[in-house]
Formats: C-alpha cells, sequence, structure tokens
C-alpha cells in the first residue's frame, strides 16, 4: 500500500509538473524572441527619420552607429527613376536580394532566416523611392535567457516531485503501520495470544478497524472464559450426584464389591476435580440476568431439600428449613440458584461428619433476600482462603468452586457472599440477592468475609432460627 501510493502521487504530480512546465517553458522562449524582435524594431525606428530627411552617406553612417550597432544595423536606399539619386548600401547585407526587393514592394516589416539568426526588414517611404532598413538578430539573442528559466522550471519541477513522494511516502506509513499492526495483532490472537491489541491510531478508518479488532479480541476472551466456566460448573453439578453415589457406597460394608465401588467413585471424584481445575484458569465476565428472568426461591429450596433430605436421613443429620411457606421472587435463573444450593449443602454432606446438623433459611427484606445455609460442623479455618476464586476452603477434595458459583450467582444481582459463624456452632454462608440491582449501604464489598454478625433485621433472624 505503501508503494502503491507514492506511484501514484509520484504519476500524478509528474503530469501536473509537465502540463505546466513545458507550456511555461514555450512562453519564455516566445518572450525571449518578441523581446529580441522589440530591441531591433527600436533600433529600425531610430534610423527612419534620418531617412526621411537626408540620404547622405556619411550622416547616416553616423545615424546607423548612433543606432547602437554598425555591424547589425544596414541601410539599402534604392536609386531614383530620374537616375538623381544613386542607390546606398550601408551596412553589411544579410538579407537575400528578393526579400529586400519584397518588402519594398509590399511596403510591410518583414522577418527572414539568415546564417547565424534572422533579420528584420522594415520598410521607409523616401521620395526617391523606398528604402528598406535590416536589423540583424542573432540567434544567441532570440534564445539569451531561455535556457536559464527552463533549467529553473525543470528544477522547480523535480522539488515538486521528490517533495510529493516525500509527503506520500509519509502518509503511507501513517497508513501501513496501524494496518501492519492490525495484521500482526491478528496473527498473535490466530496464534493464541489472548491478551493482543492493537492501537486505535492512524486515518479515521484504520481506528474504526483497530476498536472493532479490540472488541473482538475482548469479545473472544469473554466467550473462552464462558466456555471455561460453564464446563466448570457443569462439572461441578456433577459433585451432587457422586456425593450421593459415595454416600451409597459408604454404606455397602466391607466386601470386595463394595470396595471397588467406592475406589470407581473416588476415581470419577478426581476425576471431576481435575476437569474443574483445568477448565478454571480465567475470571469470566458474567452476564446480567434479563429483566425477565427470575425464579421462587421458597419453590427452589423445599425441591432440593426433598433431594438432600433423603441423604440427611441416611446419615443421621437433623435439618431445618425455615421462610419458605409464600413465594420469593429473586432476579436468578431456577438452574444457576439450584446449582448454588446443591453445592453448598454438597460442601456441608462432604466436609462434616455424619450427623451433624444443618438449616437452610429464607429471609425477605425490602430489597433483598438473603438466604443462609449454615450447619452445626467444625467451621471454616480460614474464610478468606475460602472465597478465593479456585483455592478450595482449605479442607481435602475441595476446588472451591462452588463458593464461587454462589458468588458469581449473588454478584450478578448487586449483591454479594459472606462467610461466618452459625448459631448452630459451625459455618454459615450468607447469601445475599439484591432485587433491584442496587447495592446496599454498608454492607461492604463484594466477596467479603463475615466473621461477626452486625445487629439489625438479619441478626434478629438469625437469633431467632434453631432446629427442631
Amino acid at each position: 500500500m505503501r508503494w502503491a501510493l507514492v506511484k501514484v502521487c509520484l504519476a500524478v504530480t509528474t503530469m501536473v509538473v509537465v502540463a505546466f512546465a513545458v507550456p511555461l517553458g514555450l512562453v519564455v522562449k516566445e518572450m525571449a524572441r518578441d523581446r529580441a524582435f522589440s530591441n531591433a524594431e527600436r533600433q529600425a525606428a531610430a534610423v527612419a527619420p534620418a531617412l526621411s530627411i537626408t540620404t547622405d552617406r556619411d550622416q547616416l553612417d553616423r545615424v546607423v552607429a548612433s543606432a547602437g550597432s554598425d555591424a547589425g544595423v544596414s541601410v539599402h536606399i534604392p536609386a531614383s527613376d530620374d537616375g538623381t539619386v544613386a542607390a546606398v548600401e550601408i551596412g553589411k547585407r544579410r538579407a537575400a536580394t528578393k526579400d529586400i526587393a519584397t518588402v519594398r514592394r509590399l511596403g510591410r516589416a518583414s522577418t527572414t532566416e539568415v546564417p547565424g539568426g534572422s533579420t528584420l526588414l522594415q520598410p521607409v517611404a523616401l521620395s526617391s523611392g523606398t528604402a528598406v532598413v535590416e536589423v540583424y538578430v542573432p540567434e544567441a539573442e532570440v534564445s539569451n535567457g531561455v535556457g536559464t528559466a527552463w533549467a529553473v522550471l525543470a528544477g522547480v519541477g523535480v522539488a515538486l516531485i521528490l517533495g510529493s513522494v516525500a509527503v506520500a511516502d509519509r502518509l503511507g506509513v501513517r497508513m501501513v503501520q496501524p494496518a501492519q499492526r492490525l495484521v500482526e495483532g491478528a496473527h498473535e490472537l490466530g496464534e493464541g495470544k489472548l491478551g493482543a491489541r492493537v492501537p486505535e491510531e492512524g486515518p479515521k478508518e484504520l481506528r474504526l478497524a483497530a476498536e472493532a479488532f479490540n472488541s473482538m479480541a475482548d469479545q473472544v476472551v469473554q466467550l473462552l472464559a464462558n466456555e471455561r466456566e460453564l464446563a466448570a460448573d457443569l462439572s461441578h453439578r456433577l459433585r451432587t450426584p457422586l456425593t450421593v453415589l459415595r454416600l451409597n457406597a459408604a454404606s455397602l460394608g466391607d466386601t470386595p464389591v463394595a470396595e471397588q465401588t467406592r475406589a470407581a467413585v473416588a476415581k470419577l471424584e478426581g476425576e471431576v476435580d481435575t476437569i474443574i481445575r483445568t477448565a478454571r484458569e480465567a475470571k469470566p465476565q458474567t452476564a446480567a440476568v434479563g429483566a425477565g428472568a427470575g425464579c421462587d426461591v421458597a419453590e427452589v429450596v423445599r425441591q432440593r431439600m426433598e433431594f438432600w433430605s433423603a441423604l440427611a436421613e441416611d446419615e443421621g443429620r437433623k435439618w431445618r428449613v425455615a421462610g419458605v411457606d409464600r413465594p420469593v421472587r429473586v432476579p436468578v435463573a431456577r438452574a444457576d440458584l439450584a446449582a448454588s444450593l446443591d453445592a453448598l449443602l454438597g460442601n456441608v454432606f462432604r466436609h462434616t461428619p455424619e450427623g451433624t446438623a444443618f438449616a437452610v433459611d429464607v429471609h425477605n427484606a425490602e430489597d433483598a433476600v438473603i438466604v443462609l445455609v449454615s450447619d452445626a460442623g467444625q467451621g471454616i479455618p480460614d474464610p478468606d482462603a475460602a472465597m478465593a476464586r479456585g483455592s478450595g476452603s482449605g479442607q481435602a477434595g475441595s476446588t472451591g468452586l462452588g463458593l464461587d458459583i454462589v458468588r458469581r450467582l449473588a454478584e450478578q444481582t448487586g449483591g454479594d457472599v459472606r462467610i461466618g459463624s452459625s448459631v448452630l456452632g459451625g459455618t454459615e454462608v450468607r447469601i445475599w440477592i439484591q432485587l433491584d440491582g442496587r447495592k446496599t449501604a454498608g454492607r461492604g464489598h463484594r466477596g467479603a468475609v463475615r466473621r461477626r454478625r452486625t445487629g439489625g433485621l438479619v441478626s434478629t433472624f438469625n437469633r431467632s432460627r434453631s432446629l427442631p
């Protein structure tokens, strides 16, 4: 593109220079010729008055000498018809006799070519006939200054061409460099370098192209992150049936088949954990839930507790559900809320001993819905590490994705997740789902870890809860 612009500019500038320089050079040549013959006419005009007064040779010699150059001016006086005046030739004749006779006969000035230049033949009427004043104009005088003028025109033309080429080259660089960076960025993105971006500079069209490329690259990164999150979320949802399989396998006894079943379940669980850790390489950008999406928290909690209550009875766990006696709408997808509850309840079954009690409470505030999952286990030693993405809860066999799924569910509504100590003596995970998408003042930053319960509506609600 750069050289194409240079070639186009070179061709256009050359045509413009030729179109103006050639006519201008011809005009300069014509002006030099006109100047030379104008000087010759002035010399002839200086001799004509003397011819009208006298035809004496000596006087005419002085007049011719005073006209400028006796070598360039000559006078041809014809003889009179009656023979009283003889023919007089003053100066050197260069024009042909027939040319002088023609001018004398026609009575008007004329120019004729002679060796070394041209002559101007100017007729002058006398009483004895028509005299002819001949002024010699050398070729050097006709072309005087023409060569210099043409050289100046050629220099100016060359300078214009070189200047236009230089300007076109600089403009080409401004266009080519952003285009090259755009190509390099596309190659890098194609090679898997997801951080490749292009500076938005250069002409408007290239800036728009760079902006579109960067937007596309951001979208690709987000899509890949969402794909990883989807793979991780789907893999994590396998943890729920795996938990059931592990619990059922634990009740099979000590037979060889039971041991093989438990080993297969453990291996499958390890593979699922590997898939989760591999898929979760970057923090995704979760899209906000549309205005028309939503579900009933109470219905989802009742449905999931029907599943987990059967496992709780098998392990001798006491459990309680509160706040699900009336519908409670939240702006989250039903499947996402169910996956979050399964993640938290699965953690309770995985990381607390059999017989440990747990509870699920739903509280409907004015601008938010609070879901509390608490247990009577040993608690989480490091809540900060548990909330850290992908770091696990500090317990064996944990990928840390469960709490992250719950956190993303709350954050997409403007809420957050907090970990604290429950009234049952173990861990309490509090999910704050914002109903109007605004953050509640004083709730702290997203993902904050809450070790101490503050006063107010939620604390009163916590103190009123107890297991049957």
